[in-house]
């Protein structure tokens, strides 16, 4: 299968709090307004600040980020954030593209990767393990990713899940009744020695795909 790149432009604005005049002659550091910037603390740079240019599909991404702080903040102690509804939009794109895959429909959440998909493959776990590892692609590596070729039953579970938020209640519940209902659909190959098929940690003493049960067994 050919590998699609597509370049994600993430919406977020990273403010440039440093920047020596060492930095400033390498990189020409500027800030919105086209002139240098006169900090004395480098920690991050971000090429559409100091290229003072628009976002653009074909532009390369690019930020450079040291250890130290930014506004004030020491930013070891400050989460990345990533935008869950581009990564479903980038995951759905990028699914439709395998052989054989029609349509899909994908949930992001905080820690979980949902992609529902409709296929006439012949092969189904080939094509299962297909989607999975595309979705695997995108997300942080901590993320588990659950698949399942029952579109006609389950994109419609998938999809309510769009407007409610992480912390909704009975969400968790939910969710890992979703789950339950798309482990009954092939999950592709091992992650790896380490891993099993939806990228849990086969030696931990109970993961997730268990967790998911033990609980349900417990209602």
């Amino acid at each position: 299968m050919k590998k699609t790149i597509i370049t994600i432009g993430l919406s977020s604005i990273i403010a440039l709090t440093g920047c020596s005049n060492k930095h400033d002659q390498g990189l020409g550091a500027k800030n919105h307004a086209g002139n240098p910037t006169n900090v004395n603390n480098p920690t991050q740079y971000y090429d559409e600040d100091y290229r003072n240019h628009d976002n653009k599909s074909d532009d390369f991404g690019f930020t450079r980020t040291n250890s130290t702080t930014i506004d004030g903040r020491n930013i070891s102690n400050k989460a990345a954030s990533i935008d869950r509804e581009q990564l479903s939009d980038v995951i759905s794109k990028l699914s439709v593209q395998i052989p054989n895959v029609n349509d899909a429909a994908t949930l992001v959440t905080d820690e979980e990767v949902l992609v529902v998909y409709d296929t006439n493959t012949k092969d189904r776990t080939e094509t299962a393990d297909q989607v999975k590892r595309t979705a695997m692609s995108v997300v942080p590596r901590y993320y588990h990713v659950y698949v399942s070729d029952d579109f006609q039953n389950l994109s419609q579970d998938v999809e309510n899940f769009a407007t409610l938020k992480s912390g909704s209640k009975g969400m968790d519940y939910t969710i890992e009744q979703t789950i339950k209902r798309m482990l009954k659909s092939p999950q592709g190959y091992k992650m790896s020695d380490a891993e099993n098929e939806n990228g849990e940690m086969v030696n931990d003493k109970r993961d997730h795909h268990d967790n998911i049960h033990q609980k349900m067994d417990n209602r």
